[in-house]
């Protein structure tokens, strides 16, 4: 008998995470939806059944689960999921509190698999993962040297308090979740601003980057910037390559990759946009060209839904994959 948890069920991704299960037919004999006290008591329809959410206390978190899923905030992964794990569960987490922890994993289903040293699997950060999973294809066939991220978030990266600035700034209203105003506006400034003058999205970006993609030595540096876009982040990668390559050579990286749409023909105005990339699984690339004033330096340019892609779609591909392993090792 399997029994899943969802904690932070009512929320923006953990709504994703509901949608993901039914399309990734994550099979529970039993489905638990948790959240916190203000939302306790909504009753969602999952899978075909009608579900009641539980407030998480340290009580319930007592209870023995298989799998946990977590998108609840910093605070409250560090609270609970030591207590999930230590009752046996595989807790995989959207937050930013456990990824650059040594003995965690930091997955992303197309790239790496966990190695469990411990019960808890961090979810990457969302602008992290589409750039990763647009440049293991390239590491792969020409190896990298160095990666320079600019970013252009949407405000449901921000959750609900996001896109109620960017809809009450276009009525006039001040904001309550940004410093500033974000409609018809953008904001170089995603998290908190440390001593180095980096924000600590940028370097989530950059030390995330060398972990997943197991290259310590890689030069890698950010800057992030929050856009009046609903949904789906885009970034632009300046990428420079071990080995020798061309335009086309870079182009063909990305073809036949089932989670890669390769969106490239800027002659016929053809190129991927957070529109295009909205409610779709893959990661788009386009824009590809030759940086001239590095060697061997190319840009791209990458859209995907960052709620999906971003945070829900790959923490459940992460328990789909854990789900399937251990059925395999029980057979």
């Amino acid at each position: 008998m399997v029994k899943v948890a969802i904690v932070g069920a009512t929320g923006v991704v953990g709504s994703k995470m509901i949608e993901m299960f039914e399309q990734y037919e994550i099979e529970a004999d039993e489905l638990v939806l948790f959240s916190s006290p203000r939302s306790a008591g909504k009753k969602i329809e999952v899978m075909g059944q009608t579900l009641t959410v539980t407030e998480l206390n340290e009580e319930s978190a007592q209870e023995a689960f298989d799998y946990v899923v977590m998108s609840a905030g910093g605070s409250t992964s560090k609270q609970f999921a030591p207590i999930f794990e230590e009752n046996g569960a595989i807790v995989i987490d959207n937050s930013s509190q456990w990824r650059m922890h040594e003995d965690i994993d930091l997955i992303v289903p197309e790239i790496n698999t966990p190695k469990l040293d411990r019960g808890i699997i961090a979810n990457p950060n969302c602008s992290t993962i589409q750039s990763v999973v647009a440049l293991q294809p390239l590491k792969e066939r020409f190896g990298l040297k160095r990666v320079h991220y600019t970013t252009y978030q949407a405000v449901s990266g921000s959750g609900a308090g996001g896109l109620r600035d960017l809809e009450a700034g276009a009525k006039g209203e001040a904001p309550t979740t940004y410093p500033h105003p974000i409609h018809d506006n953008v904001l170089p400034h995603i998290d908190v601003f440390m001593e180095d003058g980096y924000t600590k999205e940028e370097i989530k970006m950059m030390d995330e980057t060398k972990k997943i993609l197991d290259q310590p030595d890689l030069r890698v540096t950010a800057t992030c910037v929050r856009v009046p876009v609903s949904n789906s982040h885009s970034v632009h990668i300046n990428v420079t390559l071990d080995q020798d390559a061309s335009v086309e050579a870079v182009r063909e990286a990305f073809k036949n990759i089932s989670h890669i749409k390769l969106v490239d023909d800027p002659a016929n105005n053809v190129y991927p946009t957070p529109l295009d990339s909205t409610g779709k699984p893959e990661v788009s690339v386009g824009r590809i060209r030759k940086d001239d004033s590095l060697e061997n330096t190319f840009h791209i340019w990458c859209t995907a839904d960052n709620l999906l892609k971003g945070a829900a779609q790959n923490t459940v591909q992460i328990l789909k994959m854990m789900m399937e392993t251990e059925r395999v090792h029980n057979e």
